[in-house]
């Protein structure tokens, strides 16, 4: 606790699907084309979200990215003061779950929609139905015509298995596999979501409660708090670490990548991660890293600012940390 209260007194997940969509054969249309560039007011303009869809949409170059997010981004601060103040998540927890101690926090108790970090709730429901994951599943129009501004890469009557479907569900956030997923779940789809509820009531996650397994209502909620628990629980199984820290899987002739950026830096030691994205949401990031010898949960939710704030504040977070466990050496 000391340690968190000398850091509150400084001041205090190809990146996404959207980006991905972007046809990298077509022209780029003119700047002035983009219709937030000529109504920033419209809907679509108001969140790096809604941006990257019109940059798919419309040619328009995605949102510069957040420097500090790059591959090249320094591990090394003299100043973790300045790094704290330039973190743009509106919710953030770091936690070493082995010792409960928190060593970061801000807004952890604050109840928000959390996108598709849900998927880890989902993940988990699945694997403890034991289910078997050869089962092949078919796409059905339902999965791919969840309400999503973004397209289901899989077209309605793909056929995959259900270890397939979870690996994209996981790595590439593919909303039509998380769906599937729920869908074939004995009971259906009610029954799927109280058992994602009474495993988070398990977990011990008051403040969460989940209403589908994509990720796209506003009603599925939770805590930063909460979601340090939900990582904690999934980066224990085999399957989930593995698919969540996959920086890119093919299938079908296709490849798809991990909305993590940081998955596959050899300085980083994942041990499981997911992304989430709605306007609503923001931009978030879960995940669960070994650091130091400590195995830490690392919770950002609603990044603000440029494309890519979510990775850069886990590289502010990793500098801050690593300055702090080498002063303690």
């Amino acid at each position: 606790m000391a340690l968190r209260r000398l850091w509150m007194a400084f001041g205090v997940a190809a990146l996404t699907a959207a980006g991905a969509a972007w046809a990298p054969g077509a022209a780029a249309q003119s700047a002035n084309f983009h219709p937030c560039n000529a109504q920033p007011a419209l809907p679509i303009c108001q969140h790096g979200y809604g941006r990257r869809i019109a940059a798919a949409r419309w040619g328009a170059p995605p949102e510069q990215l957040d420097p500090d997010a790059s591959a090249r981004a320094s591990l090394v601060t003299g100043d973790p003061a300045k790094e704290i103040e330039k973190l743009k998540s509106t919710a953030i927890l770091v936690k070493d779950v082995d010792t409960a101690e928190i060593l970061f926090a801000r807004h952890e108790d604050e109840v928000r929609p959390i996108a598709s970090i849900v998927k880890l709730m989902t993940a988990l429901v699945v694997l403890d139905a034991g289910l078997p994951m050869d089962e092949p599943i078919t796409i059905d129009a339902g999965d791919v015509n969840v309400p999503s501004e973004l397209p289901s890469r899989l077209a309605a009557g793909t056929q995959l298995s259900r270890a397939d479907l979870l690996h994209l569900a996981l790595a590439s956030s593919e909303n039509s596999a998380a769906h599937a997923l729920g869908r074939t779940y004995p009971g259906g789809m009610a029954a799927f979501v109280e058992a994602m509820n009474a495993r988070a009531q398990a977990l011990g996650m008051k403040d969460t409660r989940f209403v589908e397994p994509v990720g796209l209502s506003n009603e599925n909620v939770s805590s930063a708090n909460d979601l340090a628990r939900l990582v904690h629980a999934a980066s224990g199984n085999p399957l989930i670490h593995a698919y969540t820290t996959d920086a890119r899987y093919s299938i079908e002739g296709r490849t798809f990548h991990n909305t993590n950026m940081l998955v596959g830096r050899p300085q980083w030691d994942i041990l499981a991660s997911k992304t989430g994205t709605t306007r609503e949401a923001g931009d978030c990031l879960v995940m669960m890293v070994r650091l130091g010898g400590r195995n830490l949960a690392m919770v950002l939710l609603d990044a603000q600012g440029m494309n890519g704030s979510r990775f850069g504040d886990a590289v502010r977070l990793r500098r801050v940390l690593d300055n702090r466990m080498m002063a303690a050496k």
